[in-house]
This record gives C-alpha cells, sequence and structure tokens, in this order.
C-alpha cells in the first residue's frame, strides 16, 4: 500500500516541507511567507516527477519498478506536472520578491540539471557529479529561500545549513551505494559509488556522520540566542545529528535495509525527523 506514496516520491516532499519549517523556525523570520512552502512541496515533486518522466523516455524500457510506476502512468503524471506548475506560477505572484529572484536562480539550475541528466548517457563520467549537485540543490531550495528572506543570519543557521548539506549528500551517496549492491536495480548507471567502489564510500560515509554528529553536538554548546533562541537550536542540533546516525544504521545493516527497499522509504523519511522538534 505504501509503494505508489513512494513511487510518487511524496516522502521527499514531506521531508522538504518538514525540513524548510525548521530552517524558518531555526531564521527566526516571522512570519516566514505563507506561499514558501507549498511552492518548495511543489516544485521537489515537480523535478522528482519529471526526472523519472524523462528517464523513462531515454531508457527506452524501464527498469526498475519505479520506472514502470511512471511508465504505466505517464499520461497523468506529465498531467500533474503541468497543473500543478501552474498553480506554482500563479503561487509565484504571492512571494517576496528576493525570494522570487533566489527561486528563478534556482529554477534555472534545476532545469538545467534535469536535462542534463537526461541528455547524457548512462556510462557518462559527468554523472558522478549527480550526488552532490542534487544535495546542494536540494539544501538551496530548503534553506535558501528562508535566507533571502532575513536580512541577516546568525552563523549557527549557516553552521546548521551546512550540516543539512552534509546529511543530504550521506543520504545520496549511501542510495548509490544501496543500488550497486542491489541485484535488482540496474548496474550500468555511473555514480560515486561506481567511481570511488564501495568500499571507499563505506568509509567517506563513516567519516561523514562522525563529522556532522561532532559538528550538532559542538553547537549544542555554543548556540547562541539568534535565530529561533539558544534552546530550540540545540534542539534542533541534536535532531540533526540523530539523522546522520538513522543513515550510518542504514549503512552498518545492508542486508535488513535492502529487503524490498526498505532503505529508500527510510531514508526518505529521515527528513521527516525536523517535525519532531517543531
Amino acid at each position: 500500500m505504501l509503494r505508489p506514496f513512494i513511487y510518487l516520491s511524496l516522502p521527499v516532499v514531506l521531508g522538504a516541507v518538514f525540513s524548510n519549517r525548521l530552517a524558518a523556525r531555526l531564521s527566526d523570520v516571522d512570519p516566514v511567507h505563507w506561499a514558501t512552502t507549498p511552492l518548495l512541496a511543489i516544485v521537489v515533486w515537480m523535478i522528482y516527477t519529471a526526472d523519472r518522466l524523462l528517464d523513462i523516455r531515454h531508457a527506452g524500457s524501464p527498469l526498475t519498478s519505479r520506472h514502470r510506476f511512471h511508465a504505466d502512468n505517464a499520461d497523468l503524471l506529465w498531467g500533474a506536472v503541468g497543473g500543478l506548475g501552474a498553480i506554482g506560477a500563479i503561487l509565484v505572484f504571492f512571494l517576496p520578491a528576493p525570494v522570487i529572484r533566489f527561486g528563478a536562480l534556482l529554477g534555472i539550475s534545476c532545469i538545467a540539471y534535469v536535462l542534463a541528466v537526461y541528455q547524457l548517457r548512462d556510462r557518462h563520467p559527468a554523472l558522478v557529479a549527480k550526488e552532490p549537485l542534487v544535495a546542494v540543490l536540494f539544501t538551496a531550495g530548503i534553506w535558501g529561500t528562508v535566507w533571502v528572506q532575513r536580512a541577516s543570519i546568525g552563523w549557527p543557521y549557516k553552521v546548521q545549513a551546512l550540516l543539512f548539506l552534509g546529511i543530504a549528500f550521506q543520504n545520496l551517496l549511501l542510495f548509490s551505494v544501496f543500488e550497486q549492491r542491489d541485484a535488482t536495480s540496474p548496474s550500468d548507471t555511473v555514480s560515486l559509488a561506481t567511481a570511488w567502489g564501495l568500499s571507499r564510500c563505506d568509509t567517506i560515509l563513516r567519516w561523514l556522520t562522525f563529522v556532522i554528529v561532532a559538528g550538532a553536538f559542538a553547537l549544542c554548546f555554543t548556540a547562541d540566542d539568534s535565530g529561533g533562541g539558544a534552546r530550540f537550536s540545540q534542539r534542533a542540533s541534536i535532531m540533526l545529528g540523530i539523522m546522520s546516525l538513522v543513515l550510518y544504521a542504514m549503512q552498518r545493516y545492508p542486508a535488513y535495509f535492502l529487503k524490498n527497499n526498505r532503505y529508500r522509504f527510510i531514508g526518505d523519511a529521515v527528513f521527516w525527523l525536523p517535525a519532531l522538534v517543531l
């Protein structure tokens, strides 16, 4: 019953919404413009869905259950992309000017990314940049749309944004590792896991977890009253550390999380955890 929910990338959309609300509270922008969060949700879903729909055109035949779902419902999904795009275009007119400028730049970057991935062949070496680039775009959409609505941002917010960037990259690199280990996934796609090898990726993921958790705990002892206040900043930092540790637990027990592609749902649901401190 959860598969359509997962195939539609709705866990990612919910994670983006919860993370954006966390960023809004940490920034102490009161209030963040109401159109920011729904527009972010629409754009994230459109990017993920359009990427899948272009994938099935490029591949000739769907290779995974996720792609087969999009192939079977392509007309309906393209219609949904168009309809939500129209709603998003209307919401843009309600946003503050700084958010519109930032969103336009970010939107152009995302469109360029999707089209570039569509044009490149599966074995093109440039695809190794996919994981870090998606992590940067995802983090910019969630944290940057809040940042530009405030004249100045305290240093804890900037550190937390960097920690979140590390978690987004950890999530994507971990997914690449799982895809390499999954016998049912296509093995002819270039990623950091294929370029670096599974052993090196495991080492990088362990060190990344250590850096994120250490940074989160250090921030707990040094956070000031900027943004949402020291107490909330401390809770948010601890939650960021927990998010990284959950991904590390997935890395430690690959056999369990590979079963029925559990890693996809749980890995995306990690970004729901900020809702616990809101």
